[in-house]
């Protein structure tokens, strides 16, 4: 019952803290009024949330890298491939490397092997942080996509980082050709049963569905499976649960493809994902803060690690480790950009990345859920029973960058992004009604086969005819709109038809809440009423 009623209670601050977020009278992301409030808990109660790492590990990060592999654009993420893998990659590498020698230079009683996990642990970034921070500022939908591509490639690639640290700081030996070795196999192994996994489940599936028909909460909760079953066979394999998370959520998009799933299916399962998703990233905040006074409380003990007495040491190193992050950062960045986006820019074009670009592009890079996620895995022992060295100083240090960054990221964002352009995106209208007229096209044909074998079938061949028109009419409208070379002025008529079909939608509610107040209707005829009228709103919304 104990862990049953912490668990209802975090959800429960994840609730109340976006709807303190958004009575604010000023901007302030979620993330921090999440920290905020986990930190009020853990100061009113004496009752701590004892965190196993392994669980944590894997109750948090495969359902949340599975959906970011699952709905990440995957056009913008090949098209800026280059930029995305030398961030995701290249500044991984280097961060773990160079931020893993310079935090056991400036703190030489960390081994370096732990030094190195919290640089990898650091290392990945949060574009959902990123994107509540800019939500009155909205971020250029091409950088978006490359910091979602980022963040997707370099959560995998920084845990693996992490991984390989913690092996070397349990076994004390560590060989760059072994560790070359089994990342391969780790990384690639872990992919691949992502990939087949997911393939052989959705084949499965789908065969079940045609044979005996498809139940929808079945498939939700397949949905839901997923990621699980394939971190624990990639684990159970000893390769990347990680990756194998990563590859299942990229695999999912392809394999829907087909769109063998019912409407209505596909619909919950998103809202399904949605809540899944605002939940877990909601509790690893609040969790955080709720650690923060205990991790304070013993800030002296931690300070007493690294030589020192006055726990503001702990403040120069966690703003230290945020420059150097910063600094690699941004050189990387204006590196990167040089040689990828702005090489293929037209002639005439800026060559040289502003600094403002790069320093968007920097102060982007916000440290959250992962981060947190990453250093709580941290082992309690060593294989032989002694303490983890230094795993509450990895842990403060790593929390301290995660509110440093995402502070600065408030402030810094909203600032440089006001005027802020990349490079143009090619516009996707004409391919958009390009498709919009095909579909409509087939869509013609196949109500006409249908109105043709329904006439001859029936006694009353006028009656489906006139039918099929009505619907063709429509169809046939929308072609004419976007190919007779006005599409302009249709997609400005479908706007204004949305707005005023939004008017009778709040009109029809309003009356249908009268009736049944007035118990003029039965609750099944509500039920049903409401539900058709939250599907028009929701399309006309759309």
């Amino acid at each position: 019952m104990e862990v049953v009623s912490i668990s209802l209670f975090l959800l429960l601050a994840v609730v109340v803290s976006g709807a303190v977020a958004r009575m604010l009278p000023w901007s302030v992301p979620t993330p921090l009024v999440q920290i905020a409030l986990g930190g009020v808990i853990g100061l009113s109660t004496e009752h701590r949330v004892e965190l196993d790492p392994e669980l944590f590990l894997f109750l948090f990060l495969p359902p949340l890298l599975f959906l970011d592999g699952w709905r990440i654009p995957k056009d913008e993420l090949f098209k800026d491939l280059s930029t995305v893998v030398e961030l995701a990659l290249g500044l991984v590498l280097l961060t773990v490397v160079g931020m893993g020698f310079f935090i056991h230079w400036m703190i030489p009683a960390m081994p370096l092997a732990v030094a190195i996990a919290l640089a990898a642990v650091v290392s990945p970034t949060d574009p959902i942080a990123v994107s509540a921070i800019a939500a009155r500022v909205p971020i250029p939908k091409r950088m978006m996509h490359i910091l979602e591509g980022e963040s997707l490639l370099n959560d995998a690639s920084g845990l693996v980082c992490l991984r390989f640290a913690i092996a070397a700081a349990l076994t004390g030996t560590f060989s760059a050709t072994a560790a070359a070795v089994n990342f391969l196999w780790v990384a690639g192994a872990g992919l691949a049963i992502g990939v087949v996994l997911t393939i052989v489940v959705s084949r499965a599936k789908a065969w079940v569905t045609r044979r005996f028909g498809e139940d929808s909460g079945s498939q939700i909760l397949v949905s839901l499976l997923i990621p699980f079953g394939s971190y624990l066979l990639a684990e159970h394999f000893h390769a990347s649960g990680i990756l194998a998370a990563v590859g299942a959520g990229v695999t999912m998009t392809y394999v829907e493809i087909s769109r063998q799933t019912m409407a209505a299916t596909r619909m919950r399962r998103n809202s399904v994902w949605d809540m899944v998703q605002f939940a877990l990233n909601g509790i690893i905040f609040v969790l955080l803060g709720e650690q923060l006074p205990a991790i304070i409380e013993g800030a002296k003990d931690t300070v007493a690690l690294t030589g020192h007495a006055s726990p503001w040491w702990l403040a120069v190193y966690i703003l230290a480790i945020v420059a150097g992050l910063a600094l690699l950062r941004f050189c990387w960045v204006w590196v990167s950009l040089r040689l990828t986006i702005l090489r293929k820019a037209p002639p005439g074009a800026l060559r040289s990345p502003d600094w403002r670009l790069v320093a968007t592009t920097s102060f982007a890079g916000v440290r959250g859920a992962i981060t947190l996620a990453g250093v709580l895995t941290l082992p309690l022992t060593l294989t032989d029973g002694s303490p983890f060295p230094a795993r509450d100083l990895a842990i403060f240090l790593a929390a301290g960058v995660i509110i440093v960054s995402l502070l600065l990221a408030t402030f810094a964002l909203p600032v440089l992004l006001k005027g802020l352009t990349l490079p143009a995106e090619p516009s996707h209208q004409a391919q958009e009604d390009a498709a919009r007229i095909t579909t409509a096209r087939a869509a013609v044909r196949a109500i006409e086969r249908q109105q043709h074998a329904l006439a001859e079938a029936h006694d009353d061949p006028d009656l489906y005819i006139a039918a099929g028109a009505r619907v063709m009419d429509v169809y046939r409208e929308r072609i004419d709109g976007l190919a007779g070379g006005a599409p302009d002025a249709l997609r400005t008529q479908e706007r204004l038809s949305a707005e005023l079909r939004l008017i009778g939608v709040k009109a029809e509610r309003d009356e249908l809440s009268r009736l049944i107040r007035s118990r003029t209707i039965g609750s099944e005829t509500a039920r049903k009423l409401v539900r058709e009228l939250d599907l028009a709103e929701a399309r006309y919304r759309g």
